[in-house]
């Protein structure tokens, strides 16, 4: 069974960077393209950013292009996001998951097509 465990939130200003780890066990990491969600209070679980499972591939919430990066470091099995330009509405409690299906050729953007959730890091972003 898949675990995944997320780190790296926290209180910033806006403007400000926070830089989010993942570290995943109980899968071969390196075939499982990655997802990092959002979730505010009130709100359903919103997609941020992808990346294949070889980093060929990374697509972004259109929210969220420009500011934010996702990788990835398969010899260590962990997946990253890098926040930056941080705005109030970034404020959520943010989620990486790892696909279903071992080297899918596209990139999904729905929670469906995922599995495996961790327990989340909160990013709170004050104006």
């Amino acid at each position: 069974q898949v675990r995944l465990v997320e780190s790296g939130g926290g209180l910033v200003q806006a403007g400000g960077s926070l830089r989010l780890s993942c570290v995943v066990s109980g899968r071969t990491f390196s075939i499982y393209a990655m997802g990092w969600f959002r979730q505010a209070p009130g709100k359903e679980r919103e997609f941020v950013a992808a990346i294949s499972w070889n980093s060929v591939m990374r697509y972004y919430a259109d929210s969220v292009k420009g500011r934010f990066t996702i990788s990835r470091d398969n010899a260590v099995s962990m997946v990253y996001l890098q926040m930056n330009s941080l705005k109030p509405e970034d404020t959520a409690r943010y989620y990486c998951t790892s696909d279903r299906v071992a080297l899918r050729a596209v990139l999904s953007t729905t929670t469906w097509e995922y599995d495996g959730w961790g327990q989340g890091t909160q990013v709170t972003v004050s104006s």
